[in-house]
């Protein structure tokens, strides 16, 4: 007997951000710490394998079930219930994969092929976390296994042949990009933030995330500096002291937007005659600029500001387009490797099954033919062909229109074209016209 769970489709419901709204992904977002009950429900409603994967640009359930046209309904009400929604709320807004459609978004999803910013690095922690999180709850059975461990392949198969994940997209990720090819290890580096906009915290945010030693923040009103300091987990710096602070560091961030140039060009060339020449990076979020843009022309001064940071944002996200091309390609060789393993998996037991029949026959041609060897071969050709023959006869009686000699059935067709494919009759065919062909003269 064949296994049951071998008849278990993939599947994968949920809503992203090319489908829904960001009001409703809020609502179905499923905390980590609300994870177990979640996938609890899932589990009472019938469903036996799946991750979850709640991010802010989707959430969705990833499963297989024997019948996934009777179980995405069931997925979409226990995440409407989440969400303390009506099913029908999510119509028009989620979506419905299943098999090799599904696969393939799974392996996407994995690669950070189907994200908002192509090749995000944080999305394959992601499933991995939703995997987890899943195993644990006993939520993964073999199927769904192999699934997932196909993508982490392919996803590491599109991270390192192609550098679809290695340029800047985002003006902050420029930023934090350049820092490290100017200086290398931040992790001996100083920062001055100056000035309090959200620009300027987020690039400060990100430098300390990607390895800032130390930051300091000043403002002319120093009640300005305390929260954005708190926030940030930094010191906060006195302003009048601004030229003893400045041949300090190695990066100055600005984010004041005055209408007045909070660092001239001659404050950078004392701040670099102290530093003994050693670079620094000058980035200006101000609008208008906080920063002279002599201070460019400095030898060891780099200066950036928004308009520069952006360009450098949108030649990473053209190079990562770029890159995504060839990362579909191995996507998609990898998905047809899983489906022609697949496939193949699928077709063992009736291998089997058809073996075990054949050798019934051989033993019985051989038991009837009385130890004569030319009379079991004739058996058991006849025997093996009998009920083949008589369904191939059957098939062209029912295809035969009345009034025609040539039967017509798709039916008979496709038969003929399995067994053709089965036994290469086409090969056969072909030989022996080459060797007929091959005994006549020109």
């Amino acid at each position: 007997m064949s296994d049951p769970s071998s008849a278990r489709h993939p599947l994968v419901v949920g809503a992203n951000h090319r489908s829904s709204s960001l009001t409703l992904r809020d609502r179905l977002f499923v905390e980590e710490r609300a994870m177990p009950a979640f996938l609890r429900r899932l589990r009472e409603a019938g469903i036996e394998q799946a991750i979850v994967l709640s991010t802010c640009d989707r959430v969705e359930i990833q499963a297989t079930h024997d019948t996934p046209q009777a179980a995405a309904p069931i997925i979409s009400r226990v995440l409407a219930e989440h969400a303390e929604l009506r099913p029908a709320d999510l119509n028009g807004q989620t979506y419905m994969l299943t098999d090799t459609e599904a696969v393939k978004h799974i392996f996407s999803v994995a690669a950070s092929l189907d994200s908002l910013i192509i090749g995000e690095p944080q999305v394959f922690g992601q499933v991995k976390d939703s995997h987890r999180l899943s195993r644990e709850a006993g939520l993964v059975g073999s199927e769904l296994e192999a699934i997932l461990q196909a993508a982490y392949h392919t996803a590491k198969r599109v991270r390192s042949e192609t550098a679809v994940g290695e340029r800047p997209v985002s003006i902050s990720a420029a930023a934090v990009q350049l820092a490290k090819d100017l200086h290398g290890d931040l992790s001996r580096c100083a920062g001055l933030l100056i000035g309090a906009g959200d620009m300027g915290e987020l690039v400060a945010g990100d430098l300390l995330s990607a390895g800032l030693d130390r930051l300091s923040v000043v403002h002319p009103t120093e009640t300005r500096a305390e929260p954005l300091a708190r926030r940030l987990g930094c010191h906060v710096g006195n302003f009048e002291r601004l030229d003893e602070l400045l041949p300090e560091v190695d990066i100055v961030l600005t984010s004041m937007g005055t209408r007045r140039h909070v660092i001239v060009a001659d404050k950078v060339k004392a701040m670099l005659a102290a530093r003994k020449r050693r670079p620094v990076f000058l980035i200006d979020t101000g609008i208008p600029g906080d920063i002279d843009p002599a201070a460019d022309k400095l030898d060891g001064a780099f200066l950036y500001d928004l308009n520069d940071l952006e360009k450098v944002a949108m030649e990473g996200r053209a190079s990562r387009e770029g890159q995504a091309r060839n990362a579909w390609k191995i996507l998609e060789g990898e998905l047809d490797r899983f489906v022609r393993g697949r496939a193949e998996r699928a077709a063992v037991p009736a291998l089997t099954r058809l073996r075990q029949h054949f050798e019934q026959v051989r033993q019985a041609s051989l038991r009837d033919s009385g130890g004569d060897a030319d009379k079991a071969t004739h058996l058991l050709i006849n025997r093996l062909l009998h009920t083949p023959s008589e369904s191939l006869r059957e098939t062209a009686a029912e295809a035969a229109p009345e009034e025609k000699d040539e039967p017509s059935s798709e039916d008979l067709k496709a038969a003929e074209r399995v067994l053709a494919r089965l036994f290469r009759l086409e090969d056969e065919d072909k030989n022996n016209d080459d060797k007929n062909g091959g005994d006549d003269e020109p």
